[in-house]
């Protein structure tokens, strides 16, 4: 069924080299697609060029960044050891671009590699056709172009393609059982786990596989265990050196003395998953279990409840079985006929069960969330081009046979390049918003604080050389509390946590101590946070001393999350159970105005002439309509008519052009006083930065 019949070895290779180039230019190609949309586009540059288009990528550029600075702060949660950054500091030294045309292009470039080892495991198996459409379908399928497309700077750019290789070097020892074979097995799985850890599971599944498949299916071959063996090496949780060491000294003892290969093997083996388990062995397999599958309140040792961010997080959620298949093969169809075509390429290709938890952790995505979809796109791939070469091989004539293979792929990749050309997710931040954060670098000390929601951490750390509560490794309930707290609640609050957050925070570095939230609480002796807050504002002396300065930052994209943000201090630390409900906020950016009423959406609507807001059939009073816009010189103006002594808040954002509908919770929240009224306590609080897109404060207690 191999497609390329060739004669001699030199033409394989050429063939080979030719194949493997050809779906590596494809693949950036349609990575460019992207870039070439938001060229124009003045508002996602910044020095001169495009900016990345996702936040987490903001955190290994910072460690880049000091990497080549050669320092940084203390604390300040620099990922200098972090591969990537370690990578990109590197490849910033050899390459003669920019800093942000090195990052913007490195996913393309380095992700568009899984093309590499999709053909060679099609080669091994001796049809290297397979290898060659997979490769095509699976280098921009949604999920892996998602996650490897210009700008999208992290991990993902290698976390496919390693594992990939590792498979790749186990099929090759499978098919050709040489020892020489089996250290490039220690190898890739190192590097696999050293550039993403989390990698621990998927690697240890692949060991047990590869247990399985020997067991069921090569009992009495011995050089499959030793493929085992060299895989369990490589997934040890030890530095790469010493794994790479190990490795070559059970090779060079088995080389030099094969008449004890037989005898001491066992032993060997047995040493080394004693040595597997007590590094670690499943601990780390459970822990990100419980990360992505139970998504409930957590608590901390003090018996305090805080809201989990997996339970808002998209990526982590069920998603619907069409956007799963989309996102592993493109289209329903696609994945359907590559389901079939894996299972049959399996029972015919038999090493090919190596893949399997690559299937098995892509198909969790159905409960675990849409993040998985990633892991299956490879396999479903392969099984894609199987079949599709097993349906073309009664056709006789060759030029025919390629014509249909043409359209056959041609029609399977369509719909992912129809999600390319659709795909236009814009760069993180827009140049007005990072010009605020870089002013605010120029304003403020690398030992200050910038206090926001944890979507902009990075960002901020990035362009303003700052530290921050929260970020986006840095978010689990107890630490988001504080965070939320001081963007939902009155200014005084607001300021006399900050205060506290930040203090308590660095003490946490200084003491080991991370629940800064139950260290308040003992300090103070006080039962909730509520009774700190009143202990407080009886006697604001009560504060800890001042050792640093603090900021407070608000985007106005803020604005579309804010009922999110709000979840993670709107709760009751002590019970779970006692669910509160929510303070009210709606947005409108889509409305109308009738001329009697104005249309909000969602069933909402107000009725001009009973100064009413109407929810279907109900009618709510309007308290208070607030009227905020820009004049001619950037100055904030506001008119406010009062109507009711009860009811709901409107605010008519002119400027923005939008509608916000809240109660008086969220109109006395800092955010909105703040950020959209421009109000401030100057007792508390002064002014930094105050731009239509980003405002900031600075902390005076």
């Amino acid at each position: 069924m191999n497609f390329f019949h060739l004669k001699s070895d030199s033409t394989k290779t050429l063939t080979l080299l030719a194949l493997l180039l050809i779906a590596y230019l494809f693949s950036i190609s349609m990575r460019l697609i992207w870039v070439g949309e938001f060229q124009e586009m003045e508002q996602s540059k910044w020095n001169n060029e495009l900016m990345i288009n996702t936040n987490d990528g903001y955190w290994f550029a910072e460690g880049a960044r000091d990497i080549l600075a050669g320092s940084h702060q203390p604390n300040d949660l620099s990922p200098i050891n972090e591969p990537i950054s370690l990578l990109t500091a590197w490849l910033s030294k050899i390459i003669p671009v920019s800093f942000e045309t090195l990052i913007l292009y490195m996913p393309s470039a380095i992700g568009s590699l899984i093309v590499i080892p999709i053909i060679l495991i099609g080669r091994t198996l001796g049809q290297t056709g397979i290898g060659f459409i997979a490769a095509l379908l699976a280098s921009v399928t949604h999920s892996y172009y998602n996650r490897t497309m210009s700008g999208y700077y992290d991990t993902d750019m290698l976390t496919i393609v390693l594992p990939l290789i590792s498979i790749y070097f186990i099929i090759f020892a499978l098919t050709h059982q040489r020892n020489r074979f089996l250290i490039p097995i220690t190898i890739a799985f190192s590097m696999t786990q050293w550039w993403y850890p989390q990698s621990y599971s998927l690697n240890t599944a692949i060991l047990v596989v590869t247990i399985l498949y020997a067991l069921i299916f090569e009992r009495r071959n011995h050089y499959v265990y030793k493929i085992s063996l060299y895989i369990i090496i490589g997934i040890l949780s030890l530095p790469i050196w010493v794994k790479v060491g190990i490795a070559l000294a059970v090779f060079a003892f088995f080389h030099t003395k094969p008449s004890l290969d037989q005898k001491w093997f066992w032993a060997l083996f047995a040493a080394i998953i004693a040595l597997y388990f007590s590094t670690g062995g499943i601990d780390p397999i459970w822990g990100q279990l419980k990360a992505y599958v139970v998504r409930e309140s957590v608590s901390d040792d003090a018996g305090l409840y805080f809201y989990n961010v997996a339970q808002t997080v998209r990526e982590a959620g069920n998603i619907p079985f069409n956007v799963f298949a989309e996102r592993i093969s493109g289209h329903p169809i696609t994945f359907a006929l590559g389901l079939v075509g894996y299972i049959m390429a399996i029972i015919a290709y038999r090493p090919l069960l190596i893949t399997l938890p690559l299937v098995g952790l892509g198909f969790i995505a159905m409960n675990a969330g849409l993040r998985f979809t990633i892991y299956a796109v490879a396999p479903m791939a392969i099984g894609f081009a199987y079949l599709l070469l097993l349906i073309t091989r009664p056709i006789e004539k060759k030029w025919l046979q390629v014509i249909v293979l043409i359209v056959f792929t041609s029609t399977a990749i369509y719909p992912n390049y129809l999600h390319i050309k659709e795909y236009m997710t814009p760069t993180v931040l827009t140049a007005k918003e990072v010009t605020v954060l870089t002013k605010l670098g120029e304003i403020s000390n690398p030992e200050d604080y910038v206090i926001t929601w944890w979507d902009y951490g990075y960002p901020v750390r990035y362009y303003s050389d700052v530290k921050t509560l929260v970020d986006g490794g840095k978010h689990s309930g107890d630490v988001n509390y504080p965070a939320s707290f001081v963007l939902t609640q009155s200014q005084q609050n607001a300021a006399f946590m900050a205060r506290l957050a930040v203090e308590y925070t660095e003490q946490g570095y200084e003491n080991n101590k991370s629940a800064i939230i139950a260290e308040m609480l003992k300090t103070y002796k006080a039962e909730s946070v509520d009774d700190l807050m009143v202990n407080l504002n009886l006697d604001p002396t009560l504060l800890p001393k001042s050792s640093r300065d603090v900021y407070l930052y608000f985007p106005l994209r803020m604005m579309d999350i804010f009922p999110t943000v709000t979840l993670f201090s709107y709760l009751d630390l002590k019970n779970p159970a006692n669910v509160l409900q929510q303070p009210f906020f709606y947005m409108s950016q889509q409305f109308q105005d009738s001329g009697k009423t104005i249309e909000l959406g969602n069933g909402f609507s107000i009725i001009k002439d009973k100064n009413i807001l109407k929810l279907g059939n109900q009618e709510i009073p309007i308290k208070s309509f607030y009227q905020v816009g820009y004049d001619a010189n950037q100055k904030i103006q506001i008119e406010r008519q009062q109507f009711a002594s009860e009811g709901l808040n409107i605010i008519f954002m002119g400027s923005y052009g939008r509608f916000l509908i809240l109660d008086d919770f969220y109109l006395n929240s800092s955010y909105i006083q703040m950020f959209v009224f421009e109000q401030y306590d100057p007792k508390l609080f002064e002014p930094v930065i105050l731009d239509p897109l980003s405002k900031i404060y600075k902390l005076k207690v």
